[in-house]
């Protein structure tokens, strides 16, 4: 490269956008894009990626097409051009939203050669007035954006993506470079393979992004953690991502009664509302926007200081590109997911009825999630892994590096993971090998009789969920690789045959389990917040009293109520009713006790109360509540009560157990009586008054026996036992 054009460069970067350095490699991928090379550009979220095409555009001759997924995206690229230009005609984009007359307005001022880019979404291109038009103009080069969208193993992909090769070479050649923020080797090959530029000059920044903060939490009570986390951090700028557009909905309803600027985005709302709420989140009219994963591509604000994700990702690569919307000017960005096992199932569920080859990459990538959630390792660590970028050190800004988890000698596990790949001809998944290496003979494991293997159960001392998350720490240490191609069948590397050799100490640590009792429902996700000393005062107190009434302990409170007890502090019982799970018959029977306990350790201790934050309830939840009440005081059958909400009959019974354990009595005996007979309602009520130490279902299903007695049943009975003798 002369030194001239370097100068050149810097000369047209500081005319045209205003900057004086490029950033990482932006100056070298533009030379390349110049040179008339194919180019494929691999850059983290923030990292300038538009730039890398913006730039060549205005400097070369011709206009430069640039292919784009989504029509807020173009819209919002095109203005920021616009920005920088004494021109509007420097850029345009040609969708399905323009009228007749724009669209002939579009074609005059690229054709005179006034447009530099032109913004074309995939199905615009195919269009054959499109093609026969853009074979007037003289094309500079083509940018394929979000490139991932090409490859079905990319978190967001578009069938239309796979046809931009021939028509290019139908439009007529010219380079051609692709941008993503977002490829696994897998996803990254897919692209190059299909848009025919295999031999393509590849730029690849670090994923690392040091300003981000990692953090996963078990998914209890996300709507008033999340509501907790904003208002201590007022006035700054979030997004949160959902899956279903009913929780979006319900999700910024929420946020609202609580004196949160927000509003709710996704498909379902009419262009026009959407349009509208993005500008007020861009112009800080809301601060927080609610969505589903159509939000956020490509949107330019550079403040966002936080991604919380309300239910977990289908994919690592979705997550990691939406999380990379935090924090791109360098300042803070927090992102916080919450997780439970339970939506990986439900997702699992969705997929059922496509076609196999679809569900087993829509698993795989699901597997990935499970994986990183569940990790206790680096979180930044896990994700550049899965990008195949190695890092060596931990990152320290993450919940795994800033609480770990204690370590232990791990030499012994590994080589036998390593073994039992080995064994089986390195021709199965990390759940097969798990179950191995665990004694379950699943029946995966006995259609290949590999519970006659020698080295079957060599760890059956520990579960398959240990060994699953020993595996994953074998693939961050590179000594396994996991085959993409063959739906994750694991094979050891170079370094994993050389570990079998000359074993040495492997620190591992355990990973998480997030998998608390969903009904008990602890108060923080965090686990921070609680006065531990108050906490366990309060525990004897409800052993003592419980003792009295001849109950088990979690009658008179659970664990989450104790908790909420010792961060609130409340004194009075109108505070303690704004404890989880505290209504008002709780408070009124078994509240006195505990406020007065409280009281005297706050007085003792001189502590400070912070200023009680009572999460509203939407009106519409209420509703639901006192629906359900006056639905059972008329003893009408509850799956009639779930039908006429559109429930399932385990969201009724969520609704029912939260009723009371508030302290509001419910008579269900009539229901009860219809459904099962007296024998297994003595046996499961006798469980829960004599034998149970917890209100956990998972306890009670394995001591009553899975064949016996079902999860509803048990349920049925739990709530009839509690509004009994707890309220």
């Amino acid at each position: 490269m002369s030194k001239g054009a370097e100068i050149n460069l810097h000369d047209y970067l500081k005319k045209y956008f205003g900057f004086d350095q490029f950033k990482d490699a932006q100056e070298q991928i533009i030379l390349n894009v110049m040179n008339g090379n194919d180019t494929f550009v691999l850059m983290p979220t923030g990292g300038g990626k538009s730039l890398c095409y913006q730039l060549p555009a205005v400097i070369m001759e011709g206009t430069a097409i640039i292919i784009s997924p989504l029509i807020a995206l173009m819209k919002n690229q095109v203005d920021s051009m616009r920005s920088f230009s004494a021109t509007d005609g420097v850029a345009h984009f040609l969708n399905s939203s323009l009228t007749k007359a724009q669209i002939s307005k579009v074609k005059e001022d690229v054709s005179s050669g006034l447009t530099k880019l032109l913004y074309v979404a995939p199905e615009s291109l195919t269009k054959e007035e499109n093609i026969d038009f853009l074979n007037t103009v003289k094309i500079s080069f083509y940018a394929v954006d979000e490139a991932h969208c090409i490859s079905e193993w990319g978190h967001d992909f578009r069938p239309e993506y796979r046809r931009i090769r021939p028509i290019i070479n139908k439009i007529g050649n010219a380079p051609i470079i692709a941008l993503t923020a977002t490829a696994t080797p897998k996803v990254q090959h897919d692209i190059q393979k299909n848009l025919d530029m295999l031999e393509a000059d590849v730029f690849k920044s670090s994923f690392r992004r040091h300003n981000l903060y990692y953090e996963v939490r078990p998914k209890i009570q996300a709507t008033k953690e999340i509501i907790k986390f904003i208002l201590n951090n007022k006035g700054k700028s979030g997004i949160i991502y959902c899956l279903s557009r009913k929780k979006v909905e319900e999700l910024a309803e929420a946020l609202k009664v609580n004196g949160i600027k927000s509003l709710p985005y996704h498909a379902g709302m009419d262009a026009a509302t959407r349009t509208l709420n993005q500008d007020k989140f861009l112009m800080e009219e809301v601060d927080v926007i609610v969505a589903t994963i159509a939000f956020g591509m490509g949107i330019d604000k550079p403040d966002v200081r936080f991604v919380i994700h309300y239910d977990v990702p289908k994919s690592l690569e979705g997550y990691y590109q939406e999380t990379g919307r935090a924090g791109r000017d360098g300042g803070e960005g927090k992102c916080i997911a919450f997780y439970r096992y339970k939506d990986i199932q439900k997702l699992e569920k969705f997929m059922q009825g496509k076609p196999v080859a679809e569900q087993e990459i829509g698993r795989q990538l699901l597997l990935e999630t499970v994986s990183y959630a569940e990790s206790s390792v680096c979180r930044p660590k896990v994700l550049l892994n899965y990008f195949g970028e190695v890092m060596e050190e931990n990152c320290n800004n993450c919940d795994n590096c800033l609480n770990p988890k204690e370590e232990f000698e791990g030499m012994e596990y590994m080589v036998n993971v390593l073994k039992v790949i080995l064994e089986v001809k390195e021709k199965f998944k990390a759940d097969h090998i798990a179950d191995i290496l665990a004694g379950k003979a699943s029946s995966g494991v006995k259609a290949y009789s590999h519970h006659k293997l020698e080295i079957f159960g060599i760890g059956k001392d520990k579960d398959a969920r240990f060994w699953n998350g020993v595996i994953r720490q074998a693939l961050i240490a590179r000594f396994i690789n996991k085959d993409i191609e063959n739906y994750g069948l694991l094979n050891l590397s170079e370094a994993g045959h050389n570990y079998l050799k000359n074993p040495e100490s492997f620190m591992i640590s355990q990973d998480h389990n997030y998998e608390v009792s969903q009904d008990s429902e602890p108060a923080t996700g965090s686990g921070g917040g609680a006065d531990s000393e108050l906490f366990n005062i309060l525990k004897d107190l409800r052993k003592k009293i419980a003792k009295e009434l001849k109950l088990p302990p979690f009658v008179i409170f659970q664990d989450p109520s104790l908790e909420d007890m010792s961060i609130h502090f409340p004194i009075t019982l109108e505070e303690l009713q704004n404890c989880v799970g505290v209504g008002a018959g709780k408070a009124q029977r078994y509240g006195e006790e505990f406020i007065k306990l409280i009281k005297t350790y706050v007085d003792e201790k001189e502590i400070v109360r912070p200023q009680d934050m009572v999460v509203k309830s939407v009106v519409n939840k209420s509703g639901l509540k006192v629906f359900i009440i006056q639905s059972i005081d008329r003893k009408i059958a509850l799956n009639d009560i779930a039908e006429s909400k559109n429930m399932e009959m385990s969201e009724l019974l969520t609704e029912i157990e939260a009723i009371i354990n508030s302290g509001t009595k419910l008579n269900l005996d009539y229901y009860i009586g219809q459904v099962m007979d007296e024998d297994k309602q003595d046996d499961i009520y006798s469980y829960f008054r004599e034998e149970a130490e917890t209100e956990s279902l998972d306890d009670a299903l394995k001591e009553l026996g899975e064949e016996n007695y079902s999860e509803e049943e048990i349920r049925l009975v739990r709530i009839k036992f509690m509004t009994e003798l707890g309220n």
